[in-house]
Order: C-alpha cells, then structure tokens, then sequence
C-alpha cells in the first residue's frame, strides 16, 4: 500500500475513533446523575427557578441530546473545546498546563519500564531456571496482577510515611507557588509517582521478552548456530537481540493506552497536576467540557501509541512491511 493512501486511511481511522469516543462520551456524560449547572455554581449556591431556567437555555441545554451533541462536536471541529467550570478558563488552556507534566511522569516511565523490562526478560531467558530468573519471573507475575492504585498507595505509606525519603504528593512543597518550585524540589515529588508507574511496565515487558528470548533461543537456527561453533554472546547479539527486539517494540509502543490509565491512578494517589489527575477532578466536580475535552485527547494519544508502533514493527520487521 502506498504512503499516501496509508495515511488516508490512519487520518479516516482517527476521525472515526473520535467521532465514536466522542459520541459515547457525550452519552454517557449526558445519562449521569451530574447537574453541569449546579456543579457551575457550586453546590452551596440556591438558585430560582426562572435564574436555573436561563442558564438551561444559555448554555443550550434545553435543547435534545442530539442537538447538544452536533452543538458540542460543531465548536470541537471549530478547535473550541468550551470553558472549564471548575477553572473558569478554556478548556484547552487547562490541557496544555497540565498535559506537559503528564507527558514527562509518562516519558520517564515509558522509557525506564521499556530499558528494564527489556533487560530483565533477557537476563531471564538466559538463565532459565535458574536464581535469577525465578526472581525476575516472580516480580513479573507479581506486578502484572498488581493495581496502579494499590502500589501507589504501598509506595506512599513505606517510602513516605515510614522512611519519609520522599514527599507524601503534589508536584512541589505546599503553599509554593509553582514558578518558584526549584528543579531539585520537582525530582523529589517525582520520583515516587514515576516509580508507581514504571514497575508495572516493566514488569509487563520483561514477561514477554522472556519468552520471547527463550522461544529464539530453542530454535532451530540458534541450535545450528552452536553448532557451528558461535559463542553464547554471538547468538545473543546475531540472533536474540535482532528477533526479540521488534517484538518488545512493537509491545512497548502500545502500552500507550495502559500507561495513560495508570498515570490517571498514580496521579490522583500522589495528587500530582498532571491530566489524569485533572480527570479525576472534572468527572467528580461536574466538569463536563473539561472532562469530554480530557477524553477526546487520550483517544488521540492512545491512537497514536498504537500507530508508532504499527510503523516501528514495519520498519523492523521486513515481512510486515511487504504486508503493508
């Protein structure tokens, strides 16, 4: 297929997924119990019911759901994602504070988790049986079953609240204005949540690396490669790294959808500003543009997780590039 019209076709593929996200999100938004009115107000705020009636048909919810949703999806394609009513400034603005801090927490996870995993699975694979190995396979399964939330909350309390080696949450000390937060500060509050987020990554890349690494190391052609005499070093570096590699890619690249999930569990346990914890907050305080806004954006980021990795295994892997 050609470039052109495999690019047709990914931007045909996104603007489906978003239409069918947005969609679905906009109903179910639409069927909870949230009043967005109230929730604009505040809960402690009485309001007549010629002042609740104005408001409905201010902001158009008077009309029926399908009108709302054209309405909304109409200002979305315009590049208005509406106003925050918890922050009282746009939705998008909201998104670009906090989306940078999420991209880094993410950035530092996705790439210590894939380093690490893909080290300890082939540490694994070469010593089948072995100490090691049944340490790694241990920590592995482990963590795998283990919730973001959950080890979160174990990280808090032992490293926290016991040794107190690092700060309870936040991305900075409290009462600090965030300009004013100092570098060695912001690595302090990092740690923690990137750590939460890092372990079950690589704990999900080294199970598969090590199986893929042991299903290449029994092959048929590594047991020629014995025979022809090459070093246990050789069969890693000509056969091992270059059939597991694509493999452990392809993997890494779509964790994208999980490893935002988990930041939204890591966020909201160390309270740290980053979008998932900003989706916490605007599905419990009512705030519906800012949470369909959050929702349209992770589609995109999960799509293109998924995409990166469909064009890194074919750039690895020549059979799936003839396919495509």
């Amino acid at each position: 297929m050609a470039l052109g019209e495999l690019t047709v076709l990914r931007l045909l593929r996104l603007a489906t997924l978003l239409a069918g996200v947005s969609a679905l999100a906009f109903t179910l938004v639409h069927a909870s119990p949230i009043d967005p009115i109230q929730a604009y107000v505040g809960a402690d705020v009485g309001l007549t019911d010629e002042q609740y009636t104005r408001l409905r048909e201010h902001w158009g919810l008077d009309r029926s759901p399908v009108e709302q949703y054209l309405a909304w999806a109409g200002s979305i394609l315009q590049g208005d994602l509406g106003v925050s009513t918890l922050y009282k400034v746009p939705v998008s603005d909201v998104i670009a504070t906090r989306f940078g801090a999420s991209l880094a927490l993410m950035g530092v996870a996705w790439l210590s988790s894939g380093v690490l995993g893909y080290a300890l699975g082939v540490v694994a694979a070469t010593r089948r049986g072995r100490f090691v190995d049944r340490v790694v396979s241990w920590y592995s399964y482990t963590l795998s079953a283990t919730p973001t939330f959950w080890l979160g909350i174990v990280f808090l309390v032992v490293f926290s609240v016991w040794l107190g080696w690092f700060p309870v949450g936040l991305a900075g000390p409290y009462g600090v204005p965030s300009d004013e937060v100092g570098f060695t500060a912001r690595v302090h509050h990092f740690v923690l949540p990137a750590l939460t987020l890092s372990a079950v990554g690589v704990a999900n890349i080294a199970m598969h690396t090590r199986e893929k690494m042991t299903d290449v190391l029994n092959s048929d052609y590594v047991a020629f490669a014995r025979a022809r005499g090459e070093s246990p070093g050789q069969i890693l570096r000509n056969h091992g790294f270059r059939n597991s590699a694509a493999p452990a890619v392809t993997l890494q690249f779509a964790y994208f959808s999980e490893l935002f999930g988990g930041s939204v569990l890591a966020e909201t346990v160390f309270s740290y500003p980053g979008l998932g914890s900003t989706l916490t907050e605007a599905a419990l305080g009512g705030d519906v543009p800012l949470l369909l806004g959050i929702v349209l954006i992770s589609a995109v980021f999960v799509f293109a997780g998924n995409t990166i990795a469909d064009v890194v295994n074919a750039a690895l892997d020549p059979r799936v590039r003839s396919r495509t």
